[in-house]
């Protein structure tokens, strides 16, 4: 994240209901789950939508035992940042594509959250940590085209038709790690903690990894940086985000 200018906070106190769409179990881990954390906290609904299992994740297991391994650890994950609210689609691992499909089904639980805010990844292959993966890549445009898809009437007409789901406008759509940030979210203390907490529910993906040692260290200094750049006085651990105005 560039830390060049000063940076203002997000104003989340209009927010009731946020969606959450990612490609895997535990990438909303990586940070946006200390958000997630804050919001729910403060009453709001946050909804996840992963797109896969992380089934094809291990590389020493078998994908059909890994993926409802994941699943289960993005359960404990959950409940940890007080999400309830957790669907698991069977798009496939690493093949993930940017598709009507993809884009019908995310518009789909759009329209039925009903979110003012969705919140997604990084579409574009350079990212701060290095080159982007590519279901992260088809996960977060496909989440760009499901916002205004959701919103339009005309495009995946069954939805309402035949599933009753009128149309709904997204006010915002965040991204979550993508360069520059727009606005810094403070995550100090117990919304820090909890996000913490979740990535290491992750444990046996963190395992195979080799990264299990070094997830509160990463996530501190990664959020200390972030929140150096804030224009007000007092957060102490912040979370970068990219927010783009849809309605």
């Amino acid at each position: 994240m560039s830390l060049d200018t000063t940076i203002p906070l997000y104003d989340d106190s209009r927010l009731s209901r946020v969606l959450c769409v990612a490609a895997h179990p535990d990438d909303l881990e990586y940070g946006t789950s200390a958000a997630v954390a804050r919001w729910t906290a403060r009453g709001l609904h946050v909804s996840y939508l992963l797109l896969t299992s992380g089934e094809a994740g291990m590389r020493s297991r078998d994908p059909e035992e890994v993926g409802p391994l994941r699943a289960a650890e993005q359960r404990r994950a959950c409940a940890l940042v007080g999400v309830d609210d957790l669907l698991i689609l069977d798009l496939p691992d690493g093949t993930l594509q940017a598709d009507v499909e993809t884009r019908r089904r995310i518009a789909r639980r759009i329209r039925e959250v009903r979110p003012e805010l969705v919140v997604t990844q990084p579409w574009d292959l350079h990212v701060p940590w290095g080159l982007n993966h590519a279901d992260h890549r088809a996960a977060g445009i496909a989440t760009v085209d499901a916002v205004r898809d959701a919103d339009n009437p005309w495009v995946f007409r069954d939805l309402m038709e035949q599933e009753h789901l009128e149309p709904w406008a997204v006010s915002e759509l965040m991204v979550i790690g993508a360069d520059p940030a727009t606005h810094l979210i403070d995550v100090g203390g117990a919304p820090l903690e909890q996000g913490i907490a979740s990535l290491e529910a992750h444990e046996e993906y963190l395992a195979e990894l080799g990264d299990a040692g070094d997830v509160r260290g990463m996530l501190e200094s990664a959020m200390a940086e972030a929140a150096a750049a804030s224009d007000v006085a007092g957060p102490t651990h912040a979370l970068g985000a990219t927010v783009h105005r849809m309605a």
